[in-house]
């Protein structure tokens, strides 16, 4: 005679292989950025929601525990500078526990676009100004090294003279040669960055490759004397490795990780939010998210960008 065993409930004092360490890791968790409101509009299959919508997106936003989200690209025109303003006011009115950053080129004109946002808004606006930096993106833009250092030096004085916190956004970086980074690098921390984001813009990285990557820009940012510059991670899903390789460089030290709202983005989109929440939860780098709270934000999200993932 068989007899019925419990349900089988497991013990939280459990060995979990997921939360083996390969080796050690930069201690505090790292944020999580949410670029929907920017990146993920870039999807050719999303609506851009009137700026109500995108309120709503963000008090869910917090509501998942999202530490920081980008409010746009506010050097877009007059409507993408008007809902950046009343992104980062939601921020200040609502008291949200979230950091407002905004994207823009490594121009003065994108970086004081941003600084009018931070000036109208009354709150601090991080500045993410990029830049292409593999060989293959210096060949179509005709670009050399000089220049992109070039870049780098005019967006740290504008952000100087308008009082901006700024970073620098690397894009491409996973197919750019450690001599050109290292230059990248030593510039970044010459002309006062507050961080580097590393980016991997075509989907082209592996896990070891993210990790690899990592490691080698905090030996360089080391060895210049920027211990102090943070590191993000960004990543594309082109081959669908985006969420693995956001969780490799998590454990290898980053400071914070990007994702969208379903994951979406230019081509095959980005690292999913609430994937992303997950994992780093299953890995010991967060709280566990309130399953209800996250099926909020994607039905809600899904709803405001007229997604349909069927």
């Amino acid at each position: 005679m068989r007899v019925r065993a419990a349900p089988y409930r497991p013990d939280p004092a459990e060995f979990n292989w997921n939360h083996a360490q390969i080796g050690p890791r930069k201690a505090g968790w790292p944020l999580v950025v949410d670029e929907t409101l920017r990146d993920g509009l870039q999807s050719p299959s999303v609506l851009d929601p009137p700026v109500e919508r995108k309120i709503e997106m963000l008090h869910a936003m917090a509501r998942i525990g999202v530490d920081v989200v980008s409010v746009g690209l506010p050097a877009a025109g007059k409507r993408a500078e008007d809902d950046a303003v009343a992104l980062a006011k939601a921020i200040a009115t609502g008291r949200l526990a979230i950091q407002a950053t905004a994207a823009g080129r490594t121009t003065a004109n994108d970086v004081n676009a941003i600084a009018r946002v931070s000036q109208r808004a009354g709150i601090p606006v991080t500045a993410y100004a990029f830049v292409g930096s593999s060989p293959i993106r210096r060949y179509v833009e005709g670009w050399s090294l000089d220049f992109i250092v070039g870049c780098i030096r005019t967006a740290s004085e504008a952000a100087r003279a308008a009082g901006l916190p700024w970073r620098i956004v690397l894009e491409d970086t996973t197919r750019t040669p450690p001599p050109a980074l290292a230059t990248i690098f030593r510039a970044a921390v010459e002309c006062g960055a507050s961080g580097i984001v590393l980016c991997d813009t075509v989907g082209h990285a592996s896990p070891d490759g993210a990790a690899a990557l990592v490691t080698f820009a905090r030996h360089q940012l080391a060895a210049f004397g920027g211990m102090n510059l943070e590191l993000d991670w960004h990543g594309h899903n082109d081959r669908g490795v985006a969420l693995s390789n956001a969780l490799a460089a998590a454990r290898t030290g980053v400071d914070r990780v990007h994702g969208t709202a379903l994951g979406i983005g230019e081509r095959t989109g980005n690292v999913r939010i609430d994937h992303l929440i997950a994992g780093l939860s299953d890995a010991g780098m967060r709280e566990p998210p309130d399953e209800r709270d996250m099926a909020d934000y994607d039905a809600l999200c899904a709803r405001a960008l007229g997604w349909n993932a069927a």
